[in-house]
Formats: structure tokens, C-alpha cells, sequence
């Protein structure tokens, strides 16, 4: 960041290897002959009312992917280079912005404008330009020319361990241009590999590819405005028109939007993206529309524009093959389309994961026999699994509703082992048996635990003012013992409610 003290010295220490070295400083204390590296103590030697303040590694990562966020404008290949870096890949994007020199010159411009010192170069392979950066800000260099072009600088701009710097300078290799003299073989039994990678990247005879922070989008639209606009009619103009030129360029390939992104790029560098999925392959731009109006209506941090946006960006970064299906005359042909439409707009409103269907699962534990998984992704399978069948005629085994913890009960022992009790105590009211069937016995699963549990029974019971209960008994009478050996009365739940 631009110098903030009004010319006073200001370093940013940090602790390394059990000392405090300068990991940053200004204009002021460079003045002064210090330099990053060097021991605090010596700092303070030279300056001894000089300001320190501790770094903060996890806020300059924030701030760093904060930036990289504001890049995306430029091209959606942005990779972090740590500690202070950025790569961009701008392959086939230049031209969108007047050229490599004026997209650069934006660049730098913007960021400088936001307080930032910023020093970039463009080059062929991305260590190549990273070197180039170091030693001088502006420097674009074509393809086939990154030798030439680092020869001449000197070391440090390599970024190489500092070990490796000192033996390379013990042996009066003081430019980039006097390793590169040297045989291969020779560099890498002194140095190691990496160096030798590095060394060949830097002079663009070998790439190293980036990697981006996000995944490239399927499809990609975006719209510049010359002025910022903050309104939210022309903001939701612009969706509805990005949502447009997006179908169009997916219907060319026949596939459907399943996760959308909006991002909204703010002129002060702040990037607000929302994101919306969908139950089925999208190809209709109301169907967009509707959903990000939902998002906007429902997120609890409102959108807010600043001073405007001066880009505003709608992506598909997952697409699928929209099947194209003839309907016939039912009416209800189109039930299905209204269920995951509704599923849609509920899960943009409210979140994906609590709109959710249930799975059967091949189980015996009650607690385990559904799988509650997020509706969007998998209300066709849920609409075409087959859960256990009912006898026609005869009333549920199990309740529809179930706890999610079964709930503890009082309970007078039964006069039969293999009986319900005839009163227990739930909820601080007393029940009174008056029907009850069963036991339904269930052995848990020994192969998935550890240690063995209880068999468990379970009874349909309907106490005196006609509720009816589904009540279990953790274990049987003399299989549960305490930590002496003794043997205990197993304990009974309640572990839902029939209609």
C-alpha cells in the first residue's frame, strides 16, 4: 500500500527461524538503507524511533485474493503466486481491451488509484514474467524472447532460496545470463533440479502452467459500462440481457445451465458474486431471471453498488445436455417441470441445502433408513427409487414421523420381558398403555460399530387418550451390564408419533 505516515519510516516485522526480520517497509526507511531481511534489532540501530508493526499473514492472503476477485475482469484465469503475487493468463483477452500495453496500463492504473504499488510485465511463460516484474515494472516481452530479455538482470529477481543465492554469488555468477552459460548438469549437481526448473522457465525454454483459483466457467457473458450504474432496473436489465446472449450461446450446443454465477464488479475493487443452481438443465431466460430475483430478494447482505458497477458478469460454470422430450396430451405432462421449478426457487430463497427429498437406504436402524440429500441434485432419482411397500390394508409398521434423537422414558418395569409397559412417564406425563403390538426386533448393525450395541424392540402402542406411540427398549432384559459386571434394566425411548 501507498505510504500512509506522511514520510516516516515504517517496517512490517516478522518472526523467522526465532527472530524478528523486516518482512516490508516503505520509501522512507529504504532512504534509510534497510531492506527486507534484515534483523529488527539492526533496524532499530539505525532508527530508533522507527514505527514496527507485526505482520499479519492471514489478513495480506485476504487482501490478495481480494485483488485476484478484481482481476477476474480481466480474464477468469487468475492464480495466486504467494506471497505477493499474481499471475493472469490473458491469452485471447488482450485485444478486448486495446491491446497487452493498454490492458496493462488499466491494470496498474486502477490498482494504483486504489493505493497499491504495483510492479507487472508480460511475457511468454509466467516465471518469465514474475522475474521480469521484480527488477523493473512495464516490461512486455513476445514469445521466443524471455532469454534475451532476462540475460542481463541480476539474481534476486528469480526469486530463488537464499541459500542457493549465496553459493550461486561464492562462485562469481553475478547475472542471470552467467548461470544460463553454465552446463545444465553442472547447475543442477550443485543447486538441485528445482533451480535447474526454474532457471529454464525464466528463460522461456520451458512453462510452468498456473493454476487458477476457480475453475473456468462453461460459458461466459459480460457487459462493460462506460458509466457506472447503481439502480436496480438497470441492473436487472443487464441480468435479463446476459441471461438472453447466455441461452443463445449454450442452445448452439444444446445444453442447459445447472450453476450460475452472477458477479458484480464494483469501481472501488470490491467483486460481490451470487450464485444460483438449478434441478434441471436450464435454457429459458425467465427461468434466470426469476431465480436471481430470488437471490437478490432473499441474500441478508443486501447488494450494495458503492459508487456503481462498472462490469457486471453471468456465467455457466456447470452445464449439461438439455434431452429434448415430446409431451403428449395429459394435463398433468408437466407436473414435474413445476415440482423442480418450485424446488428451484425455494432453494434460492432459503439455501440448497434446506429443500431436501429422502433416499431409502438399505437398512434396518430407523434412523438410518432415508438419506436426506439436497432436492435440486437428486429429485429425479428420489421420484424413481422404490422404498419398501406397504401390506394394502393394514397400518403403517413405522410412523411417517420420526425424532431425530429417540427421546427418554419413564417406565415401571413390565411383569412380561418381552412386553411394553403398562405406564411410563413423557414428557412429565403419565401414559397409560391401553394397546400395543409387537415387539418388532432389530439387531444393530455389529459389522458398522465398533463395539457392540443393544438389540433393540420396538412396540405400536396407544395410550389412554388415544395417541398412538412407536416405543423401543435398548436391549434386552440381562444382556446390558454396568462397568462392575452387574447386570442393568435396559432403558426405553420414544422414537416417533403415528398420525
Amino acid at each position: 500500500m501507498h505510504d500512509a505516515h506522511d514520510g516516516k519510516p515504517l517496517i512490517v516485522a516478522a518472526k523467522e527461524s526465532n527472530a524478528w526480520q523486516i518482512a516490508a517497509l516503505n520509501d522512507a526507511a529504504a532512504k534509510l538503507g534497510l531492506e527486507i531481511g534484515l534483523p529488527l534489532a539492526n533496524a532499530r540501530a539505525v532508527c530508533p524511533d522507527i514505527d514496527v508493526c507485526d505482520a499479519d499473514p492471514v489478513a495480506d492472503a485476504e487482501l490478495l485474493n481480494a485483488i485476484a476477485d478484481w482481476c477476474d475482469r480481466f480474464t477468469p484465469l487468475v492464480a495466486l503466486d504467494p506471497p505477493h503475487g499474481l499471475f493472469l493468463d490473458i491469452t485471447g483477452c488482450a485485444h478486448l481491451f486495446g491491446g497487452e500495453a493498454a490492458l496493462m496500463e488499466q491494470l496498474c492504473a486502477t490498482l494504483t488509484r486504489q493505493g497499491f504499488i504495483v510492479s507487472a510485465a508480460i511475457a511468454g511463460t509466467s516465471v518469465c514474467a514474475r522475474t521480469l516484474s521484480r527488477y523493473r515494472h512495464g516490461r512486455i516481452v513476445t514469445a521466443g524472447e524471455e532469454a534475451g530479455a532476462v540475460m542481463p538482470l541480476p539474481l534476486y529477481p528469480l526469486g530463488a532460496d537464499e541459500a542457493i543465492m549465496r553459493g550461486l554469488q561464492r562462485a562469481g555468477l553475478k547475472t542471470i545470463g552467467d548461470v544460463a552459460a553454465r552446463a545444465r548438469h553442472e547447475i543442477t549437481a550443485r543447486f538441485g533440479a528445482p533451480f535447474t526448473a526454474l532457471l529454464e522457465q525464466a528463460l522461456g525454454q520451458h512453462d510452468h502452467p498456473i493454476s487458477p483459483r476457480k475453475p473456468l466457467p462453461d460459458y461466459i457473458v459480460e457487459k462493460r459500462f462506460s458509466e457506472p450504474v447503481a439502480t436496480d432496473a438497470v441492473i436487472m436489465a443487464t441480468l435479463h440481457a446476459l441471461a438472453g446472449m447466455l441461452i443463445a450461446a449454450m442452445e448452439k450446443q444444446g445444453k442447459g445451465a445447472r450453476q450460475l454465477e452472477a458477479s458484480f464488479f464494483r469501481t472501488d475493487g470490491v467483486v460481490r458474486v451470487i450464485a444460483a443452481q438449478t434441478g434441471q438443465p436450464v435454457n429459458r431466460s425467465e427461468v434466470i431471471d426469476r431465480l436471481f430475483h430470488e437471490r437478490l430478494d432473499a441474500i441478508a447482505d443486501p447488494l450494495d453498488p458503492g459508487f456503481g458497477f462498472d462490469m457486471i458478469r453471468l456465467s455457466a460454470s456447470h452445464t449439461e445436455i438439455v434431452v429434448q422430450q415430446q409431451n403428449d396430451l395429459d394435463a398433468h405432462a408437466r407436473d414435474n417441470d413445476e415440482v423442480i421449478g418450485l424446488v428451484d426457487r425455494l432453494s434460492a430463497r432459503i439455501g440448497a441445502r434446506r429443500v431436501l427429498v429422502h433416499l431409502p437406504v438399505d437398512t434396518y436402524i430407523p434412523e438410518r433408513e432415508a438419506n436426506p440429500v439436497p432436492a435440486q441434485w437428486s429429485l429425479a432419482e428420489a421420484s424413481s427409487t422404490p422404498w419398501p411397500l406397504r401390506i394394502a390394508g393394514e397400518p403403517p409398521l413405522r410412523p411417517l414421523r420420526m425424532f431425530e434423537r429417540p427421546e427418554p422414558i419413564e417406565v415401571t418395569l413390565a411383569e412380561v420381558p418381552d412386553k411394553p409397559p403398562k405406564h411410563f412417564v413423557w414428557r412429565r406425563v403419565t401414559h397409560i398403555v391401553r394397546r400395543a403390538e409387537g415387539p418388532e426386533r432389530i439387531a444393530m448393525e455389529w459389522w458398522h460399530a465398533q463395539e457392540p450395541r443393544p438389540t433393540r424392540d420396538y412396540f405400536r402402542i396407544e395410550d389412554d387418550i388415544g395417541q398412538r406411540l412407536w416405543i423401543f427398549r435398548d436391549g434386552l432384559y440381562g444382556e446390558i451390564t454396568d462397568d462392575e459386571g452387574e447386570i442393568v434394566d435396559p432403558q426405553w425411548f420414544v422414537h416417533g408419533l403415528f398420525a
